[in-house]
């Protein structure tokens, strides 16, 4: 019922388990490049990899296995973990922007840079902990990349669907619905502007720390997340769930994707109530036993 919107790596721990960041000591010096194995072990500790909802399903599943050969090569350029984060907006920016070009090929375009957001992604995590430059301007860009890409998306598909229909209407919906995805957003990050205030530790990134303890609520999440509509708001789902329409659109010729921009506009309403209700009834908010 909830939706834990998977928050990546910028190198230094995010999303709803990250822990107050510290400076630490460099994993590398001097002029050499380190080895693969070398950036696997430093780069990709189990606190990592080990993530219950930080962790996207793409770098689990293939990324991390090739994010260090990539790592290596900017180690090797001198790149900083910041500059390699600006990869991360850059690529973003463009699976947004790809929606623009007509046909089938933006879409396609669309769900590529995606995928190589979520590369780079994992890259500029393993290079600032490599260097030991984990920190919060890291973070802040990181935040950046996947705020703007994740409520970026909705708007441009919507404002390509204006383009295309001549009507101002989609570009509405689109701007509505990317609102509402940054609304999903702000609620993960007010759980933790919440704890900070009250003077509470940073939520641990584990099932625990998700559970719901009344059984009414716990089983009507585990009815939602039989279909998990909470995760095609991030970017990589978003641009898969269009490229599919716009391929079934191509087959069928009729207005799939403007079917699929209401469909999610009327549904999403319902997936941000079920997670503001999760969050109030998890432990996230419960004060600390003395």
């Amino acid at each position: 019922m909830a939706i834990h919107t998977p928050v990546h790596d910028s190198g230094h721990l995010l999303g709803e388990g990250a822990r107050r960041l510290r400076a630490r000591k460099p994993q590398h010096t001097g002029d050499a490049v380190p080895s693969v194995e070398t950036i696997r072990r430093v780069g990709q500790p189990q606190t990592i990899r080990g993530r219950a909802t930080a962790e996207h399903w793409s770098a689990q599943l293939y990324w991390r296995r090739v994010s260090p050969y990539l790592t290596q090569r900017f180690l090797a350029m001198g790149l900083s973990a910041d500059t390699v984060t600006v990869g991360v907006i850059v690529t973003g920016w463009m699976a947004a922007l790809a929606l623009f070009i007509p046909s089938i090929a933006g879409p396609l375009l669309a769900a590529v840079f995606a995928q190589l957001q979520m590369l780079v992604d994992a890259s500029d995590g393993e290079v600032a902990r490599v260097r030991g430059t984990s920190g919060p301007r890291g973070v802040f860009l990181d935040k950046i990349a996947h705020y703007t890409t994740e409520g970026g998306i909705p708007i441009a598909l919507g404002a390509s669907l204006a383009i295309t229909m001549g009507d101002p209407l989609p570009l509405a919906l689109g701007a509505l619905l990317g609102s509402m995805v940054l609304m999903n957003k702000v609620l993960n990050d007010a759980v933790h502007v919440a704890r900070s205030k009250s003077g509470m530790k940073s939520v641990p990134d584990s099932v625990e720390a998700r559970e719901i303890s009344r059984p009414l609520l716990r089983l009507a999440r585990q009815a939602f997340n039989v279909i998990p509509l909470h995760r095609i708001y991030h970017s990589v789902e978003m641009t898969q769930v269009i490229l599919v329409a716009a391929i079934v659109q191509a087959l069928v010729d009729a207005p799939v994707l403007w079917w699929t921009l209401i469909a999610l506009v009327i549904v999403t309403p319902l997936v941000l109530a079920g997670h503001f209700v999760a969050i109030l009834a998890s432990p996230k908010l419960r004060p600390a036993a003395h």
